[in-house]
């Protein structure tokens, strides 16, 4: 009996050895942990895009979308119901006259013709008070929107909102003067149903102001805003481009040469007042503004600055820097018995590319880039696409640093477009794209700062979780 227990007692050391043995090999064998990194946003290809054109009645229309794309994909244009063409063709421009009376213009694309979709509008008049170029990129529905430019003190303002979503929107537009932000007596809040677009003017929001930012803001869903000025006196029409977001570096490209006035416009919607430093950068350099190097913004309000002799009528770009985000924009008026204005405002850098959808030269009407490389040098490649025939080949533009460069667009048989394309290795590029025709007692002309391409959307990171059926 002693015998046995002692085999048993035996057996099960050995079996204990064994298995701490055989753990022991696993826990030294075994790989060593690797920390899974937390998933970042996706870079994807943009697959649907909306644009809209504030009023295209009686405008020439283009709608394009850069070559190459084999894809499948098409845009669908729709004013007040009625399609008017559908473009499913990328580097095929688009360009027809839309009827006058006709309401907002919604673009709606998807697959290769939403990548680096771009629609632009440009009116022309001989005379009368709309006298002159007016053009405008036409923008996709937004959260928010800063437009910058002349109040109704100086000009006949009239801001174009429009919801092209299926939700409806709730709109806040905040205004700010030379005097301080404006507060109105319906608070200046605006409910849109779904394809619903409204025109309010400005003089019924602020009508004592000389110069003006404005913001358009939405608690619930998006809309596309702009704003049309007809200056007072026939002093020429134009669009105000949309402003990059308040920031404390703001940099203001395509700034005309020639003469003419030229008043920058800056506005901080902050609490405190802040200076903002001011630098021209022009073909042969960063220039100093002498006795202009600096413009005071009083807290939540507008001031301007006249620049018609600090760029010495050079072609140019401004960069803006101070302690407070701004928002900023210029005024150019042309020469001449019979004026005309353009309007450029602060912009992105166009990392992605650029396109500008429709251009015009030849005869009495010319066409130019102006681009502007800030810090380093940069080099772009730019390619012309017109309404008929095969794109052109690119050629390429190097830009020094801290300089603006004129490309003067060459003869083509009817409207074309330009695409802008950073090359490898460049710095960051900013541009506008100026169009003027010679008419009867002065030039008239229009400026569209380039946008960056509609190419890449960030999509979030997806993970399984509970709380999407949790109440």
């Amino acid at each position: 009996m002693k015998s046995l227990i002692e085999n048993r007692f035996s057996l099960l050391v050995l079996v204990l050895v064994a298995l701490l043995a055989l753990y022991g090999v696993a826990y030294a064998s075994q790989p060593g942990a690797v920390a899974t990194p937390a998933p970042g946003f996706e870079k994807v290809p943009v697959a649907s895009v909306t644009a809209v054109c504030p009023s295209p009645g009686d405008t020439s229309v283009g709608v394009v979308a850069p070559p190459g794309s084999r894809e499948p994909g098409s845009a669908t244009l729709v004013t007040g119901g009625k399609t008017l063409a559908t473009v499913d063709i990328p580097g095929r421009l688009w360009h027809d006259e839309v009827p006058a009376s006709s309401p907002p213009l919604v673009v709606a694309a998807t697959g290769s013709m939403a990548a680096g979709l771009e629609v632009a509008q440009t009116r022309r008049e001989k005379s009368g008070d709309q006298r002159g170029l007016a053009g405008t990129r036409c923008t996709e529905p937004v959260a928010s929107t800063w437009l910058v430019g002349p109040g109704p003190a100086a000009a006949d303002v009239t801001l174009y909102l429009t919801n092209a979503d299926l939700a409806p929107a709730i709109a806040e537009i905040m205004v700010y003067t030379g005097e301080g932000p404006v507060f109105d007596d319906t608070g200046g809040v605006f409910t849109l149903k779904p394809g619903q677009s409204r025109t309010i003017k400005v003089l019924d929001l602020a009508p004592s102001a000389l110069v003006l930012a404005i913001q358009v803001r939405t608690s619930s869903g998006r809309v596309a805003a702009a704003a049309r000025a007809i200056m007072n006196d026939g002093r020429g029409v134009d669009w105000l481009p949309v402003s990059a977001a308040p920031a404390t570096r703001v940099v203001v490209p395509g700034i005309p040469g020639g003469g003419g006035r030229r008043e920058l416009i800056v506005a901080s919607a902050e609490e405190f007042d802040t200076l903002v430093e001011v630098k021209a950068l022009t073909p042969d350099g960063t220039y100093a503004l002498q006795g202009h190097e600096l413009v005071e913004v009083p807290a939540g309000s507008v001031a301007t600055l006249d620049l018609s002799t600090g760029i010495g009528g050079q072609p140019s770009a401004l960069v803006l820097t101070s302690d407070t985000p701004i928002v900023a924009g210029l005024v150019a008026t042309g020469t001449g018995s019979k004026t005309d204005v353009a309007f450029t405002a602060g912009a992105a850098p166009i990392d992605l590319g650029s396109v500008v959808a429709d251009n015009r030269t030849g005869g009495k009407v010319s066409s130019r880039l102006l681009l502007t490389a800030p810090d380093a040098a940069g080099t772009v490649s730019v390619q012309v696409v017109p309404r008929k025939g095969e794109p052109r080949e690119p050629f390429q533009v190097e830009v020094s640093a801290s300089r603006t460069k004129q490309v003067t667009l060459t003869k083509v048989d009817g409207p074309f477009t330009v695409v802008v394309q950073p090359l490898p290795g460049s710095g960051p590029v900013y541009g506008g794209r100026v169009m003027e025709e010679r008419l009867k007692g002065g030039t008239a002309l229009t400026v569209q700062p380039l946008a960056p391409a509609r190419m890449w959307a960030l999509v979030p990171p997806i993970a399984e979780s509970v709380a999407t059926v949790l109440p």
